[in-house]
């Protein structure tokens, strides 16, 4: 079998699986085992299937077995675990992917067992050989990734790197981060547990990481682990903890905030940056550097200079962006994207590395007491960068001549560091040390999924929902209304509509009098397109709360967009009540008014707008167009002449030429619409599509039907001369 038959076989099984299709999965099994000829699962295939098949018969001659739940999930599980068995032995063999390749690595080399790794790391650090500390952490690393599943004994041997308190905490952060790769590829109920050991330790740095690195395999195996009574108990044991569910809660918003990642990183690249270049010129000339004397340097800068920017739309997006990263968002991830090509990120385990001055990368470039020296301390406590940037930041530096280099680092002083520590300190009043860590943790992470070398090999969960509170097995520690209405209103204010609408929606089963809760529901149906539903969830509110102005407004609207003008107008109307002088709703009830072809009366609107808004235009096309239709032509002419000054468009053109046929200026008519056709980039057919849905306007002001292929012909004939 080829390896994407092996896959595809594979992705099957697991699916009839998921889907509790047991007969399904054991036939499928049967193909890929009698495919890949790996007899050896055989007689256990079989095993199974007489085991289930039994388990159906004694069910189906109404038997009542106590113990047919547990059977029926010793049978899921131990699928489950034949299909991984099989997969892993096939494409261990001969598989590309970066795994499989670690894992014949691997296996090539001597077995060296998980004591012996933890002995050796214990005794390299306790000597002070900082190298081979770190080289035998990245074999234990490696180690536990491309492992099989884990023995008892395995199990008690990573343990004791979690429970030493003498080892620093890369030691738990690495193993950490190794149980999410290795069960990513393979499930292991053993290494499971090693997180829940890891998720219940007292370091923080480890505690967090296990937390979040637990949540995404409780998503990744949703299907699989509710069969597992043991890790159910686990969760609860945990869930015991004081701020378990504060914890999750945190990082679930810290996850969707990740979403943020690629839409900033989009802007920064197609709008910050050139709206900085394009300012750049702007600057230079207000500053007139060619001329700046530096002996006549003050210290005190022009404002006309920042006016320039905050003046600008630039301006205001780096305000929005400075928003972005007070709150957390991971604003420079497109700072850092080239910088992942150094040699030390060819090592899968340094891109989870936290970041420690004590490595030994630092130990020929830096010495102790130096600026250097103050300066990677104070990077180790900088909160706002992950720690695979704060790598990448001093590789770059050394990337630098040394001399331009001593000369940045020994401006780094006290000062400087103090400032830092300073801002360390007011970001953990603000977000809280939790937060920062499990912010930088998901960041390294999210830069490990989207730029590691071999990325493509690993399932990238940033592209997955990731919506951990409607996890079986969690949800019971999310459910109450503080924890839904928290994550849902994050949701809504970062514009993933569907998801927050699947929590208001449970919110709303047990809160059918909250008008704010309908309020939300109908603006992410309406936001997701479903005017009908949205208008049914306003008019709910607008039952519980008939004084709402939005609401009011949101229903006269769906109405508008559902083609029914007459009860659109119902609601504007009561919206006039309550804000007489909204001039937006003015005009909403003049196009209600135009769509009922109710033209006089619309234009009593339009007119209000005119007049009590002199200074705008946005009434001219209305009063223009209907009073064509009402057969005020002149009126319609002089409109829009005033029209025809202001940007207009093909649409102006053609409305103007329909004005001058009205009365019979054909020559001033076909001026017109021969300006339409260009302002339409010379595209007659578009030209002609409007015009056709005019005809019986046309028809109405006067001009005879023959006429009107006489007048397209004439402007054909008209466009081949001017050619």
């Amino acid at each position: 079998m080829t390896i994407q038959e092996i896959k595809k076989a594979y992705n099957r099984i697991i699916g009839s699986l998921d889907a509790r299709e047991l007969k399904n999965a054991f036939d499928s099994l049967q193909s890929l085992i009698a495919g890949s000829r790996e007899y050896f699962f055989q007689d256990k295939v079989l095993e199974l299937q007489e085991t289930y098949k039994y388990m159906l018969r004694y069910r189906g001659e109404g038997a009542k077995d106590p113990m047919q739940e547990q059977i029926y999930k010793n049978l899921l599980i131990s699928a489950y675990e034949i299909t991984d068995n099989i997969k892993n032995r096939l494409l261990t063999v001969d598989s590309p992917s970066n795994y499989y390749s670690h894992r014949r690595i691997q296996q090539s080399r001597p077995d060296v067992s998980f004591e012996q790794l933890y002995t050796d790391l214990y005794t390299s650090y306790d000597i002070g050989n900082e190298v081979q500390y770190e080289t035998t952490l990245a074999q234990l690393f490696n180690k536990i990734w491309t492992s099989d599943t884990f023995t008892t004994q395995d199990t008690a041997s990573v343990k004791k790197v979690l429970d030493d308190d003498i080892l620093p905490d890369t030691a738990g952060s690495q193993v950490v981060s190794a149980l999410l790769l290795g069960l990513q590829f393979t499930f292991d109920k053993e290494k499971m547990k090693l997180l829940f050991d890891a998720a219940s330790l007292s370091n923080e740095e480890i505690r967090i990481r296990a937390l979040i690195c637990l949540l995404v395999i409780l998503y990744l195996y949703q299907n699989r682990t509710p069969l597992y009574k043991d890790i159910e108990n686990r969760l609860d044991l945990l869930a015991e903890k004081p701020g378990f569910t504060n914890d999750v809660r945190t990082i679930i918003l810290r996850f969707i905030l990740a979403r943020e990642t690629e839409k900033i990183t989009r802007r920064l690249q197609d709008e910050i940056i050139p709206e900085m270049m394009k300012l750049s010129p702007k600057i230079s000339r207000k500053i007139n550097l060619n001329e700046i004397n530096p002996e006549q340097l003050g210290d005190e800068m022009n404002p006309e200079w920042q006016d320039l920017i905050s003046d600008s739309s630039l301006g205001k997006k780096m305000e929005e962006f400075s928003e972005l990263q007070q709150e957390g968002a991971d604003v420079i991830h497109s700072t850092f994207i080239h910088l992942k090509s150094f040699p030390f990120f060819r090592e899968i385990s340094n891109w989870f590395l936290p970041f420690t001055s004590d490595h030994s990368i630092f130990s020929n470039a830096f010495r102790q007491g130096s600026h250097e020296k103050q300066m990677l301390d104070s990077m180790a406590g900088a909160g706002f960068m992950c720690n695979s940037d704060k790598y990448s930041l001093y590789f770059s530096m050394m990337q630098l001549p040394e001399q331009h280099r001593k000369m940045m680092m020994g401006q780094f002083d006290s000062q400087a560091s103090e400032m830092l520590q300073q801002s360390q300190e007011e970001l953990i009043t603000k977000r809280g040390k939790f937060e920062i860590i499990a912010g930088q943790y998901i960041q390294d992470l999210y830069r490990f999924y989207k730029l590691y070398p071999s990325h493509l090999d690993f399932e990238d969960i940033f592209s997955l929902p990731l919506d951990f509170h409607n996890l079986k097995l969690v949800s019971p520690y999310l459910s109450d209304e503080e924890s839904l209405t928290t994550i849902a209103e994050y949701y809504l204010r970062k514009n993933y509509f569907q998801d927050a609408l699947v929590i208001y929606n449970h919110l709303a089963k047990t809160n059918k009098e909250e008008e704010v809760l309908f309020q939300k529901i109908g603006y992410c149906k309406q936001m997701l397109g479903d005017i009908k539903g949205a208008l049914a969830a306003y008019l709910h509110a607008d039952l519980l709360n008939s004084k709402s102005k939005w609401v009011i407004r949101k229903i006269a609207g769906c109405y508008r967009t559902l083609k029914m003008p007459e009860e659109a107008l119902t609601y504007y109307h009561r919206y006039e009540q309550l804000n007489p002088d909204n001039l937006s709703v003015q005009i909403s009830i003049g196009h209600c008014h135009l769509e009922l072809k109710e033209y006089n009366e619309a234009l009593k609107y339009y007119f209000k707008v005119d007049y009590l808004d002199n200074k705008s235009n946005k009434a001219w096309r209305p009063i223009a167009w209907c009073s064509f239709l009402t057969g005020k032509y002149d009126q319609a002419k002089n409109y829009y002449n005033k029209i025809l000054e202001n940007n207009p468009n093909m649409q102006d053109y053609l409305n103007a030429g329909h004005t001058e046929w009205a009365l019979q200026n054909l020559k001033e008519a076909i001026h017109y619409y021969t300006q339409a056709i260009q302002s339409a980039s010379g595209d007659f057919y578009k030209f002609q599509d409007q015009f056709t849905q005019d005809i019986p306007d046309l028809i109405v002001a006067g001009i005879e039907e023959a006429e009107v292929p006489l007048m397209l012909d004439q402007l054909r004939y008209s466009l081949e001369n001017s050619l």
